[in-house]
């Protein structure tokens, strides 16, 4: 094969943390992987770099800055206060509040993001990840034991220089936060190969293709149990060899989640490691720059086995490493046998059995068939970096920035929210008008109806990656106490907006306030009234900025 410049990101750090004593997922699992790559000396023939951890602004390129704020500031003696009983963000018990959570997410993100950099950049031709290919996260939620989406975030850097991005999945569950990311898109093809039936996260079938300008871009191949390296490779190269002709992707994201691998914990496939990683000698050859994630997998030494083999495949080794184990830390993990390979079991082949396959071929095929061709895009020179930030701006005012602003902001949101729900209720004949002067009637009103709705609304439905079961989660209230805003709340917890006090008297001329209506003295000023949301001037306010009562003279 010829050579290859090869970039492989590794946290020494990132095995350190645990979900919690019994989690099916363990991050040892990438220390694990690193020991047998050092050991066989794969490391000199690669550029080991550590990755630049991804910042909370990073993270929010994706996902909501309340879900990162979130992750930040989590722990597990706070996660039931801050995600409501379990009701927002952590939901179920898949992704618990562990030590560090924030710090294990950017490195995972970090090493993605400078993966994808790598590539753009013309420094490498596949860059490697393990600890990323997290790919149930979602955007303001986490799942799958997921919790923020280094895939997507490595994709919009790519974005950045490339103009079409193929994203393959090769994990046993479907790659849905990663669909869900790029569903309306066009710029980037989604392939996932997954498990359907049952099975987390109950997403993936044929019918979804995407939509709007992105309808056709979203390619589902879902499987059934015992799929072998034979039927596996059937179906992989005839449907990957389609998509690379007909959407031509200036760049390929492959996920190597190793739980479909045979005699995974969680998995129910049948693959070996060599039918594993065919994947990754496949789309080497193609001479398309490659990222290589991790992802799945709950079989630890099978999990460290297999993205070895697939690294000595990117650099283009695998022919020469000898699979009797040389010894590493981990030696011992890897008995009876001490030998570099994941064998198959004995399963029956479902595929096969009922004629699926073929089916879920065409089906794939005829979908990549009707495409129009590859979508072009007009690119520019993106900048790294903002105005501000090449100015020297905003480094060192985190801590000054105005409160006054967050909140209105915060405000802003909630607001639009209920401005959402009312919209899509089937009631048009009782709208709302958020401006009139009628302000009171109208909050008071739309707040009976938007907890109507909710309250007559069924629980949503999440499944967990564990048991494969679906469960309840119960709508969280809408009342502000969701919000910490710091906001004073009225009588029943509820934030009441566009409502004062104050109102313009004609004859006095002046703006009055309290149910007296007395002037405001001509001292006090309107902006004061406005910081103070309208309130009447015997009431105390709470200073956010300095935690103590103030009154206003």
């Amino acid at each position: 094969m010829s050579k290859r410049k090869v970039a492989y990101y590794y946290d020494t750090d990132v095995g350190s943390f645990t979900y919690g004593l019994g989690h099916m997922m363990k991050p040892h699992r990438m220390r694990v992987t690193h020991e047998l790559v050092t050991a066989y000396e794969m490391l000199p023939k690669m550029h080991v770099l550590r990755p630049k951890r991804a910042t909370p602004e990073a993270m929010t390129a994706f996902h909501t800055d309340e879900y990162v704020h979130f992750l930040n500031r989590v722990t597990p003696e706070t996660a039931q206060e801050l995600t409501y009983h379990g009701t927002r963000f952590l939901v179920g018990d898949d992704n618990p509040a562990f030590e560090g959570v924030f710090d294990f997410c950017s490195i995972s993100a970090g090493g993605s993001i400078a993966a994808a950099n790598r590539l753009t950049s013309g420094a490498a031709d596949i860059a490697i990840n393990w600890a990323g290919g997290l790919h149930h996260a979602k955007k303001r939620e986490a799942s799958g034991f997921c919790y923020i989406n280094d895939i997507v975030l490595g994709i919009l850097e790519l974005l950045r220089m490339y103009p079409r991005v193929l994203y393959i999945d090769i994990d046993i569950h479907h790659g849905d936060g990663v669909e869900e990311a790029f569903y309306t898109n066009d710029r980037v093809m989604t392939c996932s190969f997954h498990k359907f039936g049952d099975y987390f996260p109950g997403t993936g079938t044929q019918e979804d293709k995407g939509r709007g300008k992105g309808k056709g871009y979203a390619v589902n191949v879902p499987l059934k149990d015992g799929i072998t390296n034979e039927s596996f490779q059937s179906i992989f190269e005839p449907v990957i060899s389609k998509i690379i002709e007909v959407f031509q992707p200036s760049a390929v994201v492959l996920q190597c989640g190793a739980d479909s691998l045979a005699g995974d914990k969680l998995g129910c496939f049948n693959l070996t490691m060599h039918g594993h990683a065919h994947c990754v000698q496949f789309l080497r050859k193609q001479n398309i720059p490659l990222i290589l994630l991790g992802g799945g997998g709950y079989t630890v030494k099978n999990v460290a086995r297999a993205w070895t083999y697939e690294t000595a495949c990117a650099i283009g080794i695998e022919n020469d490493i000898d699979p009797i184990m040389p010894w590493n830390q981990y030696f011992e993990w890897f008995g009876p046998r001490y030998r570099l390979e994941v064998v198959e079991n004995n399963m029956d082949d479902l595929n096969i059995k009922d004629g699926s396959l073929e089916k879920v071929r065409v089906n794939a095929l005829e979908q990549l068939q009707n495409l129009p061709s590859a979508p072009s895009v007009g690119m520019h020179d993106v900048p790294r970096e903002s105005v501000g930030q090449h100015l020297g701006f905003g480094k060192d005012d985190e801590g000054s920035r105005d409160k006054l602003d967050e909140r209105l902001a915060q405000h802003s949101r909630y607001i639009y929210n209920l401005q959402e729900s009312d919209t899509t209720s089937s009631d048009s004949d009782e709208q709302d008008s958020w401006d009139s002067d009628e302000s009171t009637h109208n909050w008071q009103h739309s707040s009976r109806r938007v907890n109507k709705q909710h309250s007559a609304s069924t629980n949503r439905k999440r499944m967990s990656l564990i048991t494969n079961q679906y469960y309840d989660v119960p709508v969280h209230d809408h009342s502000f106490s969701h919000f910490d805003a710091g906001a004073l709340p009225t009588k029943g917890g509820q934030r009441r907006f566009f409502q004062s006090d104050a109102r313009w008297d004609e004859n006095f001329e002046q703006i009055m306030v309290g149910k007296d209506a007395s002037p405001l003295p001509r001292s006090f000023s309107l902006a004061a009234l406005m910081e103070r949301g309208g309130h009447n001037l015997d009431e105390p306010v709470e200073d956010e900025l300095e935690g103590s009562s103030m009154q206003v003279e």
